[in-house]
């Protein structure tokens, strides 16, 4: 990180300037956190222990419990300290390593959503190959490609923001350390690192959505050549309901902050929208699941029942 940067250390001004709202803000963050990570540790530890939950399907749910929890961790403990604390400062390498990891994460979750669209793709429409198709192989190779991309894309953002000159006011205007806030504060020529997070991450963001888009639209077509039956049309796309909630909530505030353009948006807006898809929805995911799901829910039954 060889940067000629005179800032040691940045200041996250976090969710909102009245000091006021801080212990209610803890209070419901802290609760939407440890429903985060029981909810999803839950899903995580039955898609592991229970041997009926061993299918492409859950080993893909329990990657997307574990991204879960590990995005929420990356942002909102730092949130929680900044809200009770009057030392809101987060050193220059913790705040790269923050948003390399936040990068990372986010990516990696963006890619693993057409994936599971693309299982329930072959289960629906190929269920004859299904095993075939969807070998355990082919599932490790595919968890292991997203990973390895989401990693890189968010090293290339981490190392060409780290490379930035910072020379002046050190007030990040949000809760964590994200690029675009970063970028106004540097002092140098940031055209090719706005280019990197339109280009980039706006392929990441909309490939993978549309990738999803076209599963589910291959999925209707089918079934209404198939059979004009609606109500077989309507329980298999049930099955398909929690993952399209999933994807609608990640992908819709994704989409709008950071393919909007840079210089018309809001720091306020950015932030209530970064609340959505790195708070909030990670903490959705595991009651959609377990609410819509009647395998997990009675795998979690049997559990509860076998413990107490």
């Amino acid at each position: 990180m060889s940067n000629q940067t005179s800032v040691t250390e940045f200041l996250l001004l976090g969710v909102t300037d009245v000091q006021e709202l801080n212990p209610i803000l803890f209070v419901i963050f802290f609760t939407i956190y440890f429903v985060n990570i029981t909810g999803n540790g839950a899903i995580l530890m039955i898609v592991i222990l229970d041997p009926r939950l061993h299918s492409p399907m859950y080993f893909f749910l329990g990657n997307l419990a574990c991204l879960d929890i590990c995005f929420s961790t990356v942002t909102l403990p730092k949130m929680l300290q900044n809200l009770l604390s009057t030392n809101k400062a987060i050193s220059f390498l913790g705040c790269i390593t923050q948003l390399h990891f936040f990068h990372f994460l986010g990516s990696t979750e963006a890619m693993l959503l057409p994936v599971m669209a693309f299982d329930r793709f072959v289960a629906i429409c190929r269920p004859l190959h299904y095993s075939v198709i969807m070998n355990h192989q082919l599932c490790i190779h595919m968890t292991v490609t997203i990973w390895t991309l989401g990693f890189f894309h968010a090293l290339l953002h981490s190392v060409m923001t780290s490379r930035l000159s910072f020379c002046g006011p050190n007030h990040v205007h949000h809760f964590f350390c994200d690029i675009k806030p970063l970028l106004d504060l540097a002092c140098g020529n940031t055209e090719l690192n706005l280019w990197l997070l339109n280009t980039v991450t706006g392929t990441i963001a909309l490939t993978p959505f549309f990738l999803t888009f076209l599963s589910y639209f291959y999925i209707i077509i089918y079934l209404l050549l198939k059979t004009r039956s609606c109500s077989m049309l309507h329980k298999a796309l049930s099955t398909c309901a929690s993952h399209f909630m999933v994807v609608f909530l990640f992908y819709a505030p994704v989409l709008f902050i950071y393919i909007s353009p840079t210089s018309g948006s809001s720091l306020d807006q950015d932030r209530i929208i970064a609340i959505m898809y790195s708070v909030v929805t990670p903490a959705l995911n595991p009651l959609i699941y377990t609410l819509r799901n009647k395998e997990v829910r009675s795998a979690l039954n049997r559990k509860l029942r076998r413990w107490l």
